[in-house]
């Protein structure tokens, strides 16, 4: 059985997606935790430089509003965000559509899927990567988790309910 929907990219979906991967990144968690670090040295009364507050603050601040701002600028310049993505998902692999342009991506070729409570991705490269937003899926939620499970390995597969 196919299931077919279709995702409107909004800045949310994109800066969700943004975290995601971000906060999988070792150089990512090691400056906000050094941020975390120079915040708290400053705090505790070890340092009394404010210097120490400043750079912790912005080292615990960049990725997140830097993933804000760089969402909501390639939704409004990027044109494929400008219409509704329309997914396929059959035997063959994953299909998405959008005017006359149609892509097929082969179930073989998925490095990985994975959660979160507001989407589900599917990547096909280390950054490039399809976003099911949980909304968008409707009642098909359970049948596209269903169908993804089928196609692709255990060991890429990390997709809660």
């Amino acid at each position: 059985m196919d299931i077919e929907f279709d995702v409107k990219m909004t800045p949310g979906i994109l800066f969700d997606f943004k975290m995601q991967y971000s906060y999988r990144q070792p150089i990512t968690i090691l400056a906000t935790a050094a941020g975390g670090v120079l915040c708290y040295l400053f705090i505790s009364g070890m340092q009394t430089n404010l210097i120490y507050l400043i750079i912790g603050i912005l080292l615990i601040l960049y990725t997140p509003v830097n993933n804000l701002y760089s969402s909501f600028v390639q939704v409004k310049l990027i044109p494929s965000f400008q219409e509704p993505l329309h997914y396929r998902l059959a035997e063959e692999g994953i299909e998405v559509s959008q005017g006359e342009e149609k892509q097929v991506l082969p179930w073989d070729n998925v490095t990985k899927a994975y959660s979160n409570k507001k989407s589900i991705f599917v990547h096909s490269s280390k950054k490039a990567a399809f976003i099911f937003p949980r909304k968008s899926l409707g009642n098909f939620e359970t049948e596209t988790i269903q169908t993804i499970a089928a196609h692709i390995s255990p060991d890429i597969m990390k997709i809660r309910y």
